[in-house]
C-alpha cells in the first residue's frame, strides 16, 4: 500500500503533529471529512484553499488515497469520496448505535419511555438504535426503519439548523405525503416548524408519524455525523406537561453522549 510522502513541516495542518499522531493521516482525513462537507466532490484547488496545505502536498495524500480505494479521480480530474468508504461508514453507524444504547437505557430509565437514536442518511431518517419502555402499552420502531424527515421528530431535531434553501431541496426530492391527517405537508408548515425547535430547544411529532403516538427530540451537538435522540409514547402519557420535565433529560443525556462519541480522551 502506497504511503504519503507530505511534509510534517507545514503548520497548516488543522491538529499539528506535536499532538502525538501521524501528520500525513491526520491531513488525510482532514481532506476526507472536507471532501465530505463539500458534498463529496472537490478539485485540488478548493482543497487547498479550504485547508491552507500547498497543492503539491495535497496531491501526494490524495494520490494515496486513490490508490487505497477512499477516494476516486473523476474524468474532468475532480476528486470525490470512493467506495470502500462506504463499508466503513455502515460498520460506524453500526456501531454508533451500540456505543448509544446505554444513553438510551438512562433515558428509559429517567422517562418512562421508549427511547431511540436516528441519524439522517442522504435524505431519509434511519433508526440505529433502541431501547424499549417496561409500560405494557409502549412504542416500537424497528431498528434500520427509514422515514422521511417531515413526519418525525427526529428528522426535525436534525434538520434544525440546515439552511432553508437545502431544507426545500430536500422536501422537493422526497415529497411530503401524510402519514397521518396531523403530518405536516407543505415546506412552509415545516420551516415553521424547525423555527419552533430553534427557539425552544427541541422537536416534537405530535401524532404526525403515527395516531396516538407523541415524540420528543434533540439533535446530539458536535455528533461525527448527524445523529438525535427521542423518546417516544402514547399521547396521553408523553403529553405537553411532561416535556418540561423530559426535555432537559434527554438534552443532559444528548450532552453526555457527545462527548462519549467525540472520543477526545488521548489513547
Amino acid at each position: 500500500m502506497p504511503t504519503s510522502s507530505a511534509s510534517t513541516t507545514d503548520a497548516s495542518s488543522k491538529t499539528p503533529a506535536a499532538s502525538g499522531g501521524v501528520q500525513s493521516l491526520e491531513r488525510a482525513f482532514d481532506l476526507l471529512e472536507r471532501m465530505a462537507d463539500a458534498g463529496g466532490e472537490v478539485g485540488l484547488s478548493e482543497l487547498s484553499a479550504a485547508s491552507g496545505l500547498p497543492l503539491p502536498t495535497i496531491h501526494r495524500l490524495m494520490r494515496t488515497l486513490v490508490a487505497c480505494g477512499y477516494v476516486r479521480q473523476q474524468p474532468n480530474r475532480r476528486y470525490s469520496l470512493g467506495p470502500r468508504l462506504i463499508r466503513l461508514g455502515e460498520s460506524a453507524s453500526r456501531l454508533l448505535g451500540t456505543w448509544a444504547r446505554p444513553y438510551l437505557a438512562r433515558l428509559v430509565e429517567e422517562t418512562g419511555e421508549t427511547a431511540n437514536m436516528a441519524l439522517l442518511d442522504g435524505d431519509e431518517i434511519v433508526y440505529v438504535a433502541q431501547v424499549p419502555s417496561k409500560h405494557s402499552m409502549r412504542m416500537f420502531t424497528e431498528v434500520g426503519r427509514r422515514v422521511l424527515p417531515h413526519s418525525t421528530g427526529v428528522g426535525k431535531a436534525l434538520l434544525a439548523h440546515t439552511p432553508a434553501d437545502e431544507v426545500r431541496a430536500l422536501l422537493a426530492r422526497t415529497g411530503m405525503p401524510a402519514a397521518t391527517e396531523k403530518t405536516i405537508t407543505t415546506p412552509e408548515g415545516f420551516l415553521d416548524a424547525l423555527e419552533q425547535v430553534r427557539k425552544t430547544g427541541y422537536a416534537v411529532d405530535d401524532n404526525e408519524q403515527e395516531i396516538g403516538v407523541r415524540c420528543l427530540a434533540v439533535s446530539v451537538p458536535n455528533s461525527p455525523t448527524a445523529a438525535a435522540i427521542s423518546i417516544s409514547g402514547p399521547a396521553g402519557r408523553v403529553t405537553e406537561a411532561v416535556a418540561e420535565s423530559f426535555v432537559p433529560i434527554l438534552q443532559g443525556v444528548a450532552a453526555e453522549l457527545s462527548v462519549a462519541l467525540s472520543n477526545q480522551t488521548p489513547a
